[in-house]
């Protein structure tokens, strides 16, 4: 229950469902009050087109991407293990006949780079099923066939399946860290997910270094009238940011934070 609160009651704090729950008190106050209704309304209109432009989702990005800036393989720590967490593939359902990779498959090729480079002689995949995603399967087996499709052994792979969260990660992760003597690890996750992930890790005794991927801003000197207007993209992308800043809270509201 806990896992389904804490995925269902931030849908109404992120861009979309904020302006929705505007836009119904818009519509059942409109034969009460058409002024306060207006205004209502405006305030649906403002939300959405705010989070909805590139300039605004580009700047809350960056908010969370610039505190952990990429580091090249060759200059990355040696340690222990690598810990990859899951939310990088797709099993493959009907009617895919393979995984299916999704925007934050980047943290699987930064892990498999990280390993044929000597940083850590072995990979832990930390990664169970979502039950709303259907996802009987477990994504550490997804990713333990990516890994070694690309160049890590399958001796190399330590496979934690039984995850559901960020937190769960943490707290599995450790217990197979430490049933094996393994102490420091690299963290590799997505840039915007990496202030939860690495603190959550830290929290739970987990001695991590940041190994950052998948970063969605790009630097420019320049701005068009584009990316003050709404784009799709740009609304997944703020409402990905919100979602880490909640997370963030919830989980130090929980305890499961705690620097």
């Amino acid at each position: 229950m806990d896992l389904y609160l804490s995925k269902l009651i931030p849908l109404f704090i992120y861009p979309l469902g904020l302006a929705l729950v505007f836009s119904m008190f818009a519509m059942s106050i409109l034969g009460v009050s058409a002024r306060l209704a207006r205004l209502f309304l405006f305030v649906a209109v403002s939300v959405l087109w705010g989070a909805s432009t590139p300039i605004f989702a580009d700047y809350l990005g960056l908010t969370l991407e610039q505190q952990y800036p990429p580091v090249a393989v060759e200059d990355t720590l040696t340690v222990d293990a690598i810990v990859v967490l899951g939310g990088a593939v797709a099993g493959t359902k009907p009617p895919r006949i393979t995984l299916d990779l999704s925007d934050a498959a980047d943290r699987v090729l930064h892990a498999a780079r990280l390993y044929r480079a000597g940083k850590a002689p072995v990979v832990l995949i930390s990664g169970g099923g979502i039950p709303w995603l259907g996802s009987d399967i477990p994504e550490a087996g997804s990713i333990q066939t990516l890994l070694e499709e690309w160049g890590v052994p399958a001796e190399s792979i330590i496979a934690e399946a039984d995850s559901r969260n960020t937190y769960e990660n943490a707290v599995l992760s450790k217990q197979v860290l430490t049933e094996r003597g393994l102490q420091r690890v690299l963290l590799v996750t997505s840039a915007l997910h990496m202030l939860r992930a690495l603190a959550t890790f830290q929290s739970a005794g987990i001695d991590a270094v940041p190994a950052a991927t998948d970063y969605t801003v790009t630097y420019r000197d320049w701005r068009t009238v584009i990316d003050f207007l709404p784009d799709a993209g740009a609304l997944l992308r703020t409402t990905y940011a919100i979602k880490e800043y909640v997370g963030y809270a919830y989980y130090r509201w929980k305890g499961w934070i705690e620097v």
